[in-house]
């Protein structure tokens, strides 16, 4: 169950609280929010909850007391008594609200002339959070795997210069202070979707996160991953959906669409589309991007590249700058049709 408590609660009565709950036979996880706390409690006999959640609300300072049975607590619907959350990264960029955040920008940081040329055209587009890859995972380890802390400083200056946000991977969980420095959005890719060390870490730093989903996970192993995060005491989550692996070898990997309104039916967390890593294929990306935006996405996450053919990383999956810049009015049309602005 999830004990909400009022604001202003002070430390001895949260104290008080979770001894309660500890005497009652619970696993307690307080998590210390900007205007409220809120106790996790796991366990306990399910024949006394009844009667403990009684006995909680008579508490001075609970404002209510959730029980949620689903294996994920802080991340289901539940939580937010269906409400969806909204993460503010400041200067009017909201993910999860009425308007679909468009993020865009190269698969990997390769130059100066690279990053800066491609930030000024998504952002004259109509992006307002640039994405780039300053550390690469990559199957073969003679592959490029970017241009680490010199890629970092290229992102913030060209964000810096372009009005943007940065949102950019950290691997390891050794770099996720140094990406937390520099990017306004953490990113937790697939690889990594299911390394508990680092989503402890991700936790505890206190900065949006986008946490990719597993190219063979399943959705509640997902939202599991992303309750590793909201347990550590970051709540700031997005959910990204970049494919999943499947028997079709024409694309990269099949982008699972249904994904965007089957998870906002089981958490409110906001849900965002890479259809250029969900396809591997640039021809399809603004085709999925059109649909992503039909069934909900409250964003979109797009590899764009000056000239992709020559790019180091995932050319084949990376559209042109012309290709953004003509699909961004189309974008807008369909968002109109669904009640949403980007």
């Amino acid at each position: 169950m999830i004990i909400v408590l009022k604001a202003g609660a002070p430390t001895e009565q949260i104290q008080e609280i979770s001894d309660r709950l500890v005497e009652l036979g619970y696993a307690v996880n307080p998590i210390f929010g900007v205007e409220k706390t809120v106790i996790g409690a796991v366990g306990g006999s399910e024949h006394m909850k009844v009667d403990a959640i009684d006995s909680l609300k008579g508490h001075d300072f609970v404002e209510d007391v959730i029980l949620i049975t689903k294996p994920y607590k802080f991340v289901a619907k539940e939580f937010t008594h269906g409400k969806k959350s909204t993460i503010d990264l400041g200067d009017g960029v909201i993910i999860g609200g009425n308007e679909i955040a468009m993020m865009a920008g190269p698969c990997t940081v390769e130059s100066e002339q690279q990053l800066f040329r491609t930030a000024e055209a998504v952002s004259k587009a109509g992006a307002k959070i640039l994405r780039g890859g300053a550390y690469k995972p990559s199957t073969s380890p003679y592959s490029f795997h970017g241009m680490g802390l010199d890629g970092l400083i290229l992102l913030k200056e060209a964000a810096r210069r372009y009005n943007m946000k940065i949102v950019t991977e950290a691997m390891h969980v050794r770099k996720v202070e140094e990406v937390a420095e520099y990017a306004d959005i953490i990113q937790i890719g697939t690889r990594n979707m299911q390394n508990y060390e680092i989503l402890r870490e991700v936790g505890q730093i206190r900065k949006p996160v986008m946490l990719k989903r597993g190219m063979t996970s399943k959705l509640e192993e997902w939202l599991l991953a992303a309750e590793y995060i909201a347990s550590a005491g970051n709540e700031q989550i997005m959910l990204c959906e970049r494919g999943i692996r499947t028997f079709e070898p024409h694309t990269r990997n099949t982008l699972d669409l249904s994904a965007v309104p089957a998870v906002q039916g089981m958490s409110h967390l906001p849900v965002i589309i890479d259809p250029s890593q969900g396809t591997g294929r640039r021809e399809l990306v603004p085709p999925m991007s059109k649909a992503a935006v039909a069934v909900g996405a409250d964003g979109l996450i797009v590899e764009v590249h000056p000239n992709p053919d020559h790019a180091l990383k995932d050319g084949a999956q990376s559209i042109t700058i012309e290709a953004f810049e003509k699909m961004m009015p189309e974008l807008r049309a369909i968002a109109g049709a669904v009640d949403r602005s980007i």
